[in-house]
Parts: C-alpha cells; structure tokens; sequence
C-alpha cells in the first residue's frame, strides 16, 4: 500500500501550469513545510515535500493555494529519475496528491502569514439559533 498524509504550510504560491493540446490538463506543484514531532540539535525542524496535483484539483490549487496557508494531502508517494544537461542522473520524490483540503481557517491561515488583525465572527442570533452572516461574504466563500 502507497498512502501518504501530511499537514504542513505552502513555502510559496503553488506553480501551475496546463499540459498542451485539445483537453488541456492543469498540472500545479507546490512544496509543503511538514514540522518534525522531535528534533535533535543541529537538525531542521520541519521537512519540505514536493506535492504535484492534476486536472480540477489543480486548479483549485491555483485558486486558493497560497504561500503560508496550512493544508492536509492525502496521496501517494512517486519516485522517478531523468538524466539533467550535465548527463547526471537526477532522482525525484513528490506525493501526486489524490484529495487536499484547508487545515485551518482563512482568517487564521491569514494572522500566521500575514499577521493581519483577525476579522470579527459573525454573532448568533438568540431568538432562533442560526448565525447571522455578514452581507458581501459570498465572495471569499471558495463555492457557490
């Protein structure tokens, strides 16, 4: 069985690029900073994963994906190799992402990489138990 899950925070705004021809495929790359639960003296703290993603989920990406935005993969490991223009042989790890999703809120991911002053929350309603939402939020919402 080849099943990876991380959680970690995007290094930079994803990478997406479309495949030629007729049905043009979206192909985004992004790498995940994962922290390390323990660390000895003198290691790093956190790894750094190379993740592809393909087609609507890629696109998605594009989307909503940026730099510092704390996200959980599931997916699946995938090693290659290609020779580079100095003939050395170049071996590559990445995760090919099968399902991906926010790991924390937009106001949350938005304080940790921008340190922007959290949004007030929408109050609730006492009479009768929904939640009042603000006018104009339609447009952060990343569905209709």
């Amino acid at each position: 069985m080849n099943k990876v899950v991380l959680m970690g925070r995007l290094t930079r705004d994803p990478e997406v690029r479309y495949s030629q021809g007729e049905n043009a495929l979206a192909i985004a790359r992004y790498t995940l900073a994962v922290d390390r639960r323990f660390k000895r003296d003198g290691e790093q703290s956190a790894d750094f994963i190379n993740c592809v993603v393909f087609g609507k989920s890629a696109e998605f990406t594009e989307r909503y994906f940026r730099q510092g935005m704390r996200v959980t993969i599931c997916g699946r490991i995938q090693t290659g190799s290609y020779t580079n223009k100095d003939g050395v042989k170049v071996y590559t790890t990445e995760v090919v992402v099968e399902e991906q999703e926010f790991a924390e809120s937009k106001n949350a991911s938005e304080a940790n990489h921008y340190q922007a002053a959290p949004t007030p929350a929408p109050s609730a309603d006492a009479g009768d138990g929904f939640m009042n939402i603000p006018d104009g939020i339609d447009e952060e919402l990343p569905f209709n």
